[in-house]
This record gives structure tokens, C-alpha cells and sequence, in this order.
């Protein structure tokens, strides 16, 4: 069974028994914060996959007056016209039957029966474009797709708690100088994640999935995986979620001596160089991608480097600290001083001080 999780000071010496029960004690707590969010996930697995189905629905024009060679776009397209031409029909045909003098019973009844019909093919032509959705092609893949979503969402929303327990088990190895640093750039991985997350979403995404199914769309009839697509949107998301974090790594690169913002500064082209590879190396590899990428990046990376000069600023340098051990009497030299004993101090207060030098000895005198 295990047992209650207590906090644990730096200063404790935990038995290897100990510590494989409190990380056996937090795994428990992660598995179980990542199932519940996976049962709710499969609740709501409609609402998760309207979510992830939106920028490739925002593809397709809702009024029909996108040009496209694809023939299903045209097929989606022609249906709409064709609504709209079988109601002026319908309007055209009732107002003749009611208006017309001179219509035998049985010319009307079929003036009736006709605007019935069309009535009827009316209402199953879509109002607009219907739009666009993942195919799948296996007869278990609509199954397992809905799984693999709800697993990828269900690790995203337990991620907070998995995190937290990760960095209540490793916090107690650091001393309070190196929680001082650690501290801070911990809280801000789970901000900067999600930050990542929800701009590659509204921001990323859109304009990659619009780039990708319109390029020489006229040559080809389009049809998306599902499990293709899935994979493409939640990879995007996660990269852009983990690409994020550069101002942890730098604010901690900088924080353990490894760079300066001085050296960060001077080396900005070939920073600017790897955010664009690496925003090369991210799904769907289209300029367009590419560049809406970079640019929050670089910002970041900008933002970094003023933060650290700051912060850099604010640290007081090995000078000044052994100065202000000198002032308050804590330096090295001051204990020094005061742990050499005086000639005084040792004799007492009334005695003459020890001499230096020895007297010379008066020779002997033999007769």
C-alpha cells in the first residue's frame, strides 16, 4: 500500500525504500489524474474532434463561390445551385397553378404533384457547401482514431498534476540557492506550454491546413485521413507547445553561468538560424507555416535575453559579496582575525608581553 506523501526538507536523508515508495506514491496519483481525464475525454469525444475538425473545415467556402478544380468541391457546389434553382422553380410553378385561368383539374393536380416533388428533392440538397471532414478508411479506424484522440487530450489536461508530482519529487534535492532558480522557471513550463498550444491552434494551424489543401488543389480530388490529420494537428501542437519553453532554457542557461546575455546577444543571427530550422522540422513543412512560427519564437527569444540582462543586473557579483562579508564581520579574513589569539589576550591583563628575541647569556668566567 502506499503511503501518504509528507514534504521532505533538503536536509533529510530518505532510505532507497523511502524514495522508490514516494515515487511509486506519485505515479499512482499521475496514472489515476490521466485515466479520469481519459473517461472524460471519451465523454465529450464529439466536442474533442468538432475541435480538431475546425481549420479543416474553414477550408471549404460556406457560399459555394470558392473556384476549385476538385471535382468533389464541385459536385458540394453544384448541389447548392441546384437548391437554389429548384425553389425559384417551385415559386414559379405554384404561382402558375394558383394564377393561371383556364387550368383543367387535372393540368393543376400535376402542377401540384410537381411542386410536392421538388419540395421533397429540396429538402435533401444542402442549404451550403457541406464541409470538409476526415475520411476513414478502415473498418475499425473510426474506433481507434476516437481512442488515440482522447488519449492525446487526456494527457494534455492531466499535465498540470504530472508535472506537479514530477517536480515535488526532484524539488527536495535542490538546495534553497538552487530552488531559488528552479522555482520560478518551474511554474512557467506549464504557462508556456499551454501558450504554445492555444497559438498553434488559432494561429499556426489554420493558415498551414488552408496552405496544404488548396495547393494545386485543381489536380486532385481531396480526401484527409483521419488518422493522418489527427496526427498532423496534435504534432503541431506539441511542437509549438515545447518550442515555448526557450525562455526556460535560457533564463536557466544563464541563470548556472553556462551563457551570458552578452554572448547571447552577440550570437543572435545563428539563434535566428536554428528557430528556423527547427520551425522547418515542424509538421507541414509550407513557408507559411514556417514563418507565423518564427516569428513568436524570435520573440521570445528577444524577450529572454532582456529578462536575463535584468535579472543578471539584480545578482550581486562575488566582489560585492565579499565585500558585505567584510562590513558585517562574517568574511574570512574577519574570522581569521579573531580566532588568532593575542600575546595579551594569553598572558592576561597585568602581564608583560612575551619577548621577541631571547637574552644573551653572560659567558662563564673561569680563573
Amino acid at each position: 500500500m502506499p503511503t501518504a506523501i509528507k514534504p521532505i526538507a533538503h536536509e533529510e536523508r530518505l532510505s532507497l525504500v523511502d524514495n522508490l515508495d514516494e515515487l511509486r506514491t506519485r505515479l499512482i496519483i499521475c496514472i489515476v489524474a490521466f485515466v479520469v481525464a481519459f473517461a472524460f475525454c471519451i465523454w465529450q469525444d464529439d466536442a474533442l474532434l468538432e475541435i480538431l475538425n475546425k481549420p479543416i473545415q474553414q477550408t471549404t467556402s460556406s457560399s459555394g463561390t470558392k473556384d476549385s478544380g476538385g471535382r468533389l468541391e464541385q459536385q458540394a457546389r453544384f448541389q447548392v445551385t441546384l437548391r437554389t434553382a429548384l425553389i425559384r422553380e417551385q415559386q414559379a410553378i405554384n404561382q402558375i397553378a394558383r394564377s393561371v385561368p383556364g387550368l383543367t383539374p387535372a393540368a393543376r393536380v400535376a402542377l401540384l404533384r410537381a411542386i410536392k416533388a421538388q419540395g421533397q428533392a429540396i429538402a435533401q440538397l444542402p442549404k451550403e457547401t457541406p464541409k470538409r471532414q476526415p475520411v476513414t478508411l478502415g473498418v475499425g479506424e473510426p474506433f481507434t482514431t476516437t481512442l488515440t484522440v482522447s488519449a492525446w487530450f487526456a494527457l494534455i489536461f492531466s499535465l498540470p498534476i504530472i508535472l506537479f508530482q514530477f517536480y515535488a519529487f526532484i524539488l527536495p534535492a535542490f538546495t534553497p540557492d538552487e530552488r531559488k532558480v528552479a522555482l520560478p522557471l518551474l511554474l512557467m513550463i506549464p504557462f508556456l506550454f499551454i501558450t504554445g498550444v492555444v497559438f498553434g491552434y488559432f494561429v499556426v494551424v489554420p493558415p498551414a491546413v488552408r496552405f496544404l489543401q488548396s495547393f494545386n488543389d485543381q489536380s486532385f480530388d481531396i480526401l484527409v485521413q483521419a488518422k493522418d490529420y489527427y496526427r498532423f494537428v496534435l504534432l503541431a501542437l506539441l511542437g509549438m507547445g515545447i518550442l515555448f519553453q526557450i525562455p526556460v532554457g535560457i533564463l536557466a542557461a544563464t541563470r548556472m553561468g553556462i551563457v551570458t546575455p552578452r554572448q547571447l546577444r552577440k550570437n543572435r543571427r545563428y539563434a535566428v538560424l536554428i528557430i528556423a530550422v527547427v520551425a522547418m522540422l515542424l509538421p507541414g513543412t509550407d513557408p507559411v507555416t514556417m514563418l507565423i512560427a518564427m516569428l513568436p519564437l524570435i520573440i521570445l527569444f528577444e524577450g529572454s535575453i532582456i529578462l536575463a540582462s535584468a535579472l543578471d543586473r539584480r545578482r550581486p557579483t562575488a566582489g560585492d559579496q565579499d565585500e558585505a562579508d567584510v562590513l558585517d564581520g562574517t568574511g574570512e579574513d574577519a574570522v581569521a582575525e579573531s580566532a588568532e589569539p593575542t600575546a595579551t589576550s594569553v598572558a592576561g591583563p597585568g602581564a608583560e608581553p612575551h619577548p621577541t628575541e631571547p637574552h644573551p647569556t653572560e659567558p662563564d668566567q673561569h680563573d
